[in-house]
C-alpha cells in the first residue's frame, strides 16, 4: 500500500477538511518539561533520558479526521510529545488511549477503517480478523468520554530499542499514566457538555495548576516480539517509572496561520532505535502525504 492510498481511504471515511490532519484533526497545544528518572538513564543514553529537565511540546487530540467532531463522542484520544534536546533537535513520542492495537500491517489497519464506516462491513471484518474482535471490548471501554484529556492513560503502540551508554539494549513500550487517574463521564454527565468541552476543561485545568503524566515503560522479556504491534507482552513483564511530563501552559496553535507540525514516531535520537514493525515504518510516509495535502 502507498501512503496516498491510505490517506485517500481516511479522507473517504471522515471527509476532506482543508488544512487539517487526515487523523487527529481536532486537538490542542501545550508545553512543559519532561524529567527522566535515574532508571531511564540506566537503560538509554538518549539525551532526553539523562535526568535534566527538557522542554516538551504537547498535542492532545481526538483521533477522528473531522475537526468539528463533538468531544463527547466515543473516540480514541492521542497524546503526542516532542522533546527538545540540548543540541536544538527534537525527538517524538506518540501514543493513543486504547490499550489494544490489533493490526499487524498498514493494510490491515486501513481495511479496518474502510469497514468501520459501514455497519454492514464491520461484522465480516471482525470475523476474519480475530485479533480485532478480541481487542474490541477493552478498546470500546477505553473510548468512553473522559472527564479530561488529563484523566486518560495513553499507550504506545510500537516497541523501540533503548541503547545504554555501554551499548547494551532493551526493547521497550512507552505509556503515559495520568497523575489525576483514569476518570470517565457517565451518560448523565455527558448531557449538556459543550462540543469542545475537552479543550475548555484542559485549558482551565492547566491555568489552575500543572498537569502531570508518568512515563510508564514496559521492558520486553525473552521471546517477546518487538516487531508486531498487535502482540501484547505478558502483563508480568518488568515496568519502570521512566520520568515525569509536566504540562504547565497552553500555547497558540502553531498551524493556525498555515504552518505544519508533524509528530513522527521515527523522529528518533541516539539511544532510541526503531523496531522492524511494518506499521511503524509506514507511518512517516503517511504523515508526509497528509502534511503535503495540508499545505496545498
Amino acid at each position: 500500500m502507498e501512503p496516498a492510498e491510505a490517506v485517500d481511504t481516511i479522507n473517504a471515511v471522515f471527509g476532506r477538511h482543508p488544512r487539517t490532519r487526515a487523523l487527529h484533526a481536532k486537538g490542542l497545544w501545550a508545553e512543559g518539561t519532561f524529567t527522566a528518572s535515574p532508571r531511564a538513564r540506566e537503560l538509554s543514553r538518549a539525551a532526553h533520558l539523562q535526568g535534566d529537565p527538557v522542554p516538551a511540546r504537547v498535542r492532545l487530540s481526538n483521533a477522528a479526521g473531522n475537526p468539528r467532531t463533538a468531544d463527547a463522542r466515543p473516540d480514541v484520544r492521542g497524546l503526542a510529545v516532542s522533546f527538545e534536546l540540548p543540541d536544538g533537535t527534537r525527538t517524538d513520542l506518540v501514543s493513543q488511549s486504547v490499550p489494544r492495537f490489533f493490526s499487524e500491517t498498514p493494510e490491515e489497519f486501513i481495511a479496518f477503517l474502510r469497514a468501520s464506516g459501514s455497519p454492514l462491513k464491520l461484522p465480516p471484518f471482525l470475523v476474519k480478523h480475530p485479533k480485532a474482535l478480541k481487542a474490541l471490548p477493552a478498546n470500546l471501554k477505553a473510548m468512553r468520554a473522559p472527564v479530561s484529556y488529563a484523566t486518560l492513560r495513553y499507550y504506545g503502540v510500537h516497541a523501540f530499542r533503548w541503547v545504554d551508554a555501554a551499548g547494551g539494549s532493551h526493547y521497550v513500550r512507552c505509556n503515559w499514566t495520568p497523575a489525576a487517574g483514569d476518570q470517565r463521564l457517565g451518560l448523565r454527565q455527558i448531557r449538556g457538555r459543550s462540543k469542545d468541552y475537552l479543550q475548555q476543561e484542559f485549558a482551565e485545568r492547566v491555568a489552575a495548576g500543572t498537569v502531570r503524566f508518568t512515563l510508564d515503560v514496559q521492558l520486553a522479556g525473552p521471546g517477546d516480539d518487538p516487531d508486531d504491534p498487535s502482540v501484547q507482552w505478558p502483563a508480568g513483564r518488568e515496568r519502570i517509572d521512566a520520568g515525569t511530563l509536566e504540562i504547565t501552559r497552553m500555547t497558540p496553535d502553531p498551524e493556525a496561520q498555515g504552518g505544519i507540525v508533524v509528530f513522527d514516531p521515527l523522529h528518533l535520537t541516539d539511544g532510541v532505535e526503531a523496531s522492524r514493525d511494518p506499521v511503524l515504518r509506514f507511518r512517516p510516509g503517511a504523515y508526509s502525504e497528509s502534511a503535503s495535502r495540508r499545505s496545498n
